[in-house]
């Protein structure tokens, strides 16, 4: 029997690896091995934080070590901000598939802030949030506690997003407008996971990006920006799968 192929979790703007705990124990329940990176500087790296190109160095050194101990290339799945990291990252020799989760999926030449200056904003049936993030004067930006709930968990357990809420972290602003240089999911096969009531990305949005990319498998989730804090179970059954090729 074929090993199964490890899938490695990159996490988007202002979160970090523990975003993932839920998904990883129902991946674990499948027998499927998973590692979340934290991009430096984010959850508990201590390192500096960095732009789009340190971000993705950083993943592609997790997938190189990974690639080398088992054997077999890896499942690359990237959330929000995530998706430019991994398009940036990944290489096709070590890479089987890109799983892109209500995530950028970003063209050489393009920075995630111009691509997200060409999307319908989402309809909220409440009260449109204040700023989601919040600039501080070091050059960095933070997620508006405010805001987290109506755009990043409107659909979570509130327990849940309460500690997400707690753990979000400062991230370079210029990772927002820096170019990216590869377009990885051009070559390596690949799935959109789409979220119908994400606040962050609209579902429109996300239609947009999905129709960029190659002949993708797709699926759909009832859920807002940040199913693996609602419905890990629901996406642990999208990614299973995929590491059995």
């Amino acid at each position: 029997m074929a090993s199964p192929r490890p899938i490695v979790l990159v996490h988007g703007a202002v979160h970090g690896a523990w975003c993932w705990a839920a998904l990883q124990t129902e991946l674990d329940r499948r027998g499927v091995p998973s590692f979340a990176v934290d991009l430096p500087g984010h959850g508990a790296s201590a390192e500096d934080l960095t732009d789009t190109m340190g971000n993705a160095a950083a993943v592609s050194a997790v997938v190189d070590r990974l690639h080398d101990r088992f054997g077999v290339p890896v499942v690359l799945v990237g959330h929000s901000y995530g998706g430019t990291v991994i398009g940036q990252a990944a290489d096709a020799a070590k890479v089987a598939h890109l799983v892109f989760l209500t995530a950028l999926v970003t063209e050489v030449g393009e920075s995630p802030n111009t691509l997200m200056a060409t999307f319908p904003p989402p309809v909220f049936t409440g009260p449109v949030p204040s700023r989601i993030f919040l600039r501080g004067d070091d050059g960095t930006i933070s997620g508006n506690p405010e805001a987290a709930v109506p755009v990043f968990y409107n659909d979570s357990p509130a327990e849940a997003a309460a500690a997400a809420i707690a753990r979000l972290c400062p991230q370079r602003t210029d990772s927002l407008k820096q170019a990216v240089t590869r377009a990885a999911w051009k070559d390596i096969p690949s799935t959109y996971v789409r979220c119908t009531k994400d606040m962050a990305i609209s579902i429109a949005a996300q239609d947009m990006l999905v129709a960029r990319l190659p002949d993708p498998s797709v699926a759909t989730l009832e859920t807002d920006h940040s199913p693996f804090l609602g419905m890990p179970s629901q996406l642990a059954d999208i990614l299973a799968p995929l590491s059995q090729g």
